[in-house]
């Protein structure tokens, strides 16, 4: 990865293609980065990336560049919100294998492709998931998280609310006996509560 100034200084990670590159085009690295044994999976606990994005957003290198793509993340969202970010920073993003170098008209034209294929697939995957989770409707599955709701506390909820404790009064006991939902939380709700009797009377 690499980060570039005015003089052309760079700020990169993974060297040997970015030293070649930057000595072909006068550009002058500041340091160079590397996750060593780290996934490039996504952009997060990678260290080496977190000190070069802070190089660029102090202003002290112009530009970051990487070899591979796939060396900053395989992530293509991931890379678009590192786009995205950079665009708003005020510094340069440079790919080296695809061509995106957003310090030139054609390489941010890449950029743009780049980032409207991505939110095209992130769009055409919604739908996907949403018109899936319809069919299951359809056929009549329930969706969502299964109820893990212990019977006494059910019991209970119904036993207090059967002898007139209003919804959040029923919430309230809940919590201060730490009584944990059906999910494992901590905080009951009235609307909690709620849903619980909603289920019973659907049944």
């Amino acid at each position: 990865m690499a980060a570039v100034r005015a003089e052309r200084r760079l700020c990169p990670l993974n060297g040997a293609a970015i030293t070649d590159e930057a000595k072909r085009r006068g550009w002058q690295l500041l340091d160079i980065y590397e996750d060593a044994g780290a996934s490039a999976k996504t952009t997060v606990r990678r260290p080496a990336l977190a000190r070069a994005l802070n190089a660029v957003e102090k202003g002290e290198a112009e530009a970051l560049v990487v070899a591979k793509l796939d060396r900053l993340s395989r992530s293509m969202t991931d890379f678009t919100r590192l786009m995205e970010r950079s665009w708003k920073k005020g510094w340069a993003l440079v790919a080296l294998d695809l061509g995106v170098d957003t310090t030139t008209p054609a390489g941010e034209m890449i950029a743009n492709s780049v980032a409207n294929f991505s939110q095209f697939e992130r769009r055409l995957i919604g739908q996907r998931t949403k018109d899936a989770l319809a069919v299951k409707r359809a056929q009549g599955v329930r969706l969502g998280r299964p109820t893990v709701m212990p019977a006494k506390v059910v019991k209970r909820i119904e036993a207090m609310r059967g002898k007139g404790v209003s919804i959040r009064g029923i919430a309230d006991r809940l919590n201060a006996d730490c009584v944990p939902t059906a999910h494992g939380g901590a905080q009951w709700h009235a609307s909690t509560v709620q849903k619980v009797l909603q289920s019973r009377m659907g049944r």
